[in-house]
C-alpha cells in the first residue's frame, strides 16, 4: 500500500460557492464532541469527485478546521481496500461495486454510502489496432487481461457470456499496472480495464466495448464509497461531513469541467484534455439524484441500485468469486442513504 499526503490547493476551489458553503459548515457549533483525531481514506486513482476534492486539498481544508487529521492511502483495486477495511486500518474506501458486493458477502462490517460515478466510457475492452479483432466473437482463443473481482472483470464476463464464448478465452488476473506492462510486451491480446490505464492501451489500440454499452445490455457498474460501520455508527456527522466534502469536489466539475480536469491531471499524470475526456466518460450524480428511486433510494424506501448489487452478487456467486450471495433485504440494508439525507437537511 502506498500512502501519500496531498497538499495542493486550488484557488478556484477556495473561491467557489461550493467551497465557501462547505467551510461555513466547519464552524457548526453542534459538531460531535467525541470526534476522531484522524480519519484514513482509501481511494482509487480515477478522475472522479473524490479525486477532485482530494487533489485540491479540500478534505484537509475542511477537516483541519475541525481539528481532524486526514490520511490518504491509494489502492489499485477494491481487493486490498477491503482487506484494509476488515483490519480497521481505514475508515472510508472507494472501489467498484463488485468489490462492494464482496465486502457485504464476506461480512467485514461496512455500508455503502455514496455512488462516485456510474461507469461508462471510462472503462472498456481494448485491443490493438492491427489485431484484426473487431468484435467480441473475434476473441476466441485469445488472452485477455483484467483485474479479477473488479467491475471490469464483471463487465467482461457478462459480455463473453452473452456472446457464448466465456469458455473459449484465457482470462489473466492482473493489476492495472501489470496490464499495461503485459500489453507493451505483447503478452496479452486484449484487456478490459479502466482509466487512466485504459488510456495507455488506447495509444496504439482501440476500444471495442465500453461499460456504457455493457450497462445498456443490462449490467450496470459503478464506483462506490464504503465506510466501516463501527466508524459510522460512532461518528455519523463525520461521515456526512465526508460526503459533503466529496459533493463539493463534484460541484467543481459540474460548474467548470475544465477546471476540474486541470486539478486532477497532474496527480494522475495525464494531460488536462485526457482528464476531461475520462471525466465525461462516466455519469456523476448530484446528491439529489443519489437518493432517487433509480439509484440509492431513501432511508424509507430502497432504490434500484440495491437490485443491481443483488444481481451482481448472484453472478459473482455463479462465478465462484463469493460463496453465497445474500438475500435482497441484506443488500437493501447494506446501502445507507441517510448520510446524504443529513447533508441535504443541513
Amino acid at each position: 500500500m502506498f500512502k501519500t499526503r496531498i497538499l495542493k490547493k486550488s484557488l478556484f476551489l477556495m473561491t467557489s460557492m461550493a467551497a465557501l458553503s462547505l467551510m461555513g459548515c466547519s464552524n457548526d457549533t453542534d459538531a460531535e464532541a467525541n470526534q476522531p483525531e484522524e480519519i484514513t481514506i482509501g481511494y482509487l486513482r480515477v478522475p472522479n469527485d473524490e479525486m477532485v476534492a482530494l487533489t485540491s486539498g479540500l478534505y484537509e481544508d475542511y477537516f483541519e478546521e475541525k481539528g481532524i487529521e486526514t490520511n490518504f492511502i491509494v489502492f489499485d483495486s477494491g481487493v486490498d481496500a477491503n482487506k484494509a477495511l476488515a483490519s480497521g486500518s481505514i475508515d472510508f474506501a472507494s472501489m467498484g461495486n463488485t468489490n462492494g458486493v464482496i465486502a457485504l458477502a464476506t461480512d467485514i462490517g461496512t455500508e455503502l454510502i455514496w455512488l462516485h460515478e456510474i461507469l461508462g466510457e471510462i472503462e472498456g475492452l481494448a485491443v490493438r489496432e492491427a489485431s484484426g479483432i473487431e468484435e467480441i466473437s473475434n476473441l476466441k482463443g485469445k488472452k485477455i487481461g483484467t483485474t479479477f473481482a473488479s467491475t471490469s472483470h464483471y463487465s467482461l464476463l457478462q459480455a463473453l457470456n452473452d456472446e457464448g464464448i466465456a469458455e473459449d478465452v484465457e482470462l489473466l488476473d492482473m493489476q492495472t499496472m501489470d496490464i499495461v506492462a503485459a500489453w507493451e510486451r505483447g503478452d496479452i491480446d486484449a484487456a478490459y480495464t479502466w482509466q487512466p490505464s485504459l488510456g495507455k492501451l488506447l495509444e496504439d489500440g482501440k476500444m471495442i466495448l465500453s461499460s456504457a454499452e455493457v450497462a445498456e445490455m443490462g449490467h450496470k457498474t459503478a464506483n462506490v464509497l464504503l465506510t466501516r460501520k463501527a466508524f459510522s455508527e460512532q461518528h455519523p456527522e463525520i461521515v456526512a461531513d465526508f460526503i459533503e466534502a466529496t459533493i463539493a469536489g463534484g460541484d467543481v466539475y459540474r460548474q467548470d469541467p475544465e477546471e476540474a480536469s486541470t486539478i486532477v491531471s497532474e496527480a494522475l499524470e495525464i494531460d488536462t484534455e485526457d482528464a476531461l475526456t475520462q471525466m465525461e466518460g462516466s455519469l456523476w450524480l448530484s446528491p439529489a439524484d443519489q437518493i432517487t428511486q433509480e439509484y440509492l433510494g431513501t432511508s424509507d424506501l430502497p432504490g434500484d441500485f440495491s437490485k443491481v448489487m443483488k444481481e451482481t452478487g448472484d453472478f459473482l456467486q455463479e462465478q465462484g468469486s463469493i460463496t453465497t450471495s445474500p438475500e435482497q433485504s441484506t443488500y437493501d440494508d447494506f446501502i445507507n442513504p441517510r448520510y446524504i439525507e443529513m447533508v441535504l437537511e443541513r
